[in-house]
């Protein structure tokens, strides 16, 4: 049976200027982490076991979620408990030191630290070898398998769909990885997938999950060793791109889909602008996609 959170019998009837900042900013938060997977209410709901009503009530800001709720959300979205409340760089001095240094940057001034602690800690690859392998990011329907394809045969490199190499790990379907494991185990799948990727070739093209930004760890690693190019549309064409391929499960059930996609990509935008260069494919037809692809790409 789902978990029910006790009802506030006052919560439903609390106007926007009575609401406790600190659970609209919880609620924010719960918001963000769930479209970043590409979760809707009703998939966080299920797989955390909870119930729907109270999630909601909990991301409108009008429900006092108990721990132990928090917790099974925390369990299917990846995240501590800190991260969720708010605080997510609490565990020892020097961590709260940095986060103190890092406080208020800009974006490029925290885009440059994190560069100078990928030197630090890791192997940095210079942009020339990162060139030769290139990846692109972007929810579904960006044109990522039909221009990674046809990009590769231009370059004659391989072309390797992330998605198609996650599966042969698991040795089942994406959706059978969810259903069977859960969205962690598929995490774990997917970074497992791209760190064999980069060991096999070092030169290819790589089309990605629309949701590898939402792992760090994973992230970073494709930034660091692929070039990456966000393949950029609005929902509207990512959704009529998915429909004319024939694929109706966005809309299936789910009435709010364009809400839900706008979400995902409004939570994501801030990560798939790390990528080294951004190409907006939604006015340009497939050749002059490529022929931009070709000319940005290629030495």
């Amino acid at each position: 049976m789902p978990f029910n959170q006790p009802a506030d019998p006052s919560a439903t009837h609390l106007e926007a200027h009575d609401k406790d900042p600190f659970l609209s900013a919880l609620g924010e938060r719960v918001r963000l982490l769930r479209a970043r997977r590409g979760l809707t209410r009703k998939a966080l709901a299920k797989l955390a076991d909870v119930s729907e009503r109270h999630v909601a009530n909990v991301e409108t800001g009008v429900g006092n979620a108990s721990i132990q709720f928090l917790r099974r959300l925390c369990v299917v979205l990846n995240c501590s408990l800190a991260e969720m409340t708010g605080d997510e760089a609490a565990s020892s001095p020097d961590w709260l030191m940095i986060r103190e240094t890092l406080r208020g940057r800009s974006d490029e001034e925290l885009a440059k630290a994190r560069a100078a602690l990928a030197v630090l800690f890791e192997q940095p690859t210079s942009e020339s070898t990162r060139r030769q392998r290139i990846a692109l990011i972007g929810l579904r329907g960006a044109g990522k398998s039909s221009l990674g394809q046809a990009l590769a045969t231009e370059l004659g490199v391989p072309f390797i769909e992330l998605s198609g190499q996650i599966e042969a790990l698991a040795g089942c379907g994406i959706a059978e990885i969810h259903a069977l494991y859960g969205q962690t185990a598929y995490r774990r799948y997917e970074q497992r997938a791209l760190e064999e990727v980069i060991r096999a070739h070092s030169r290819a093209v790589i089309a990605t999950p629309g949701g590898i930004v939402s792992e760090p760890a994973t992230f970073n690693l494709l930034l660091t060793h692929c070039y990456t190019v966000w393949l950029k549309a609005t929902p509207e064409e990512h959704m009529s791109r998915v429909l004319a391929q024939g694929d109706r499960r966005p809309m299936a059930g789910n009435r709010e889909a364009m809400d839900d996609l706008k979400r995902i990509l409004e939570s994501r935008a801030q990560f798939y602008t790390k990528a080294d260069q951004t190409l907006d494919t939604s006015a340009l037809q497939p050749k002059q996609a490529l022929t931009w692809l070709r000319e940005h790409l290629t030495p």
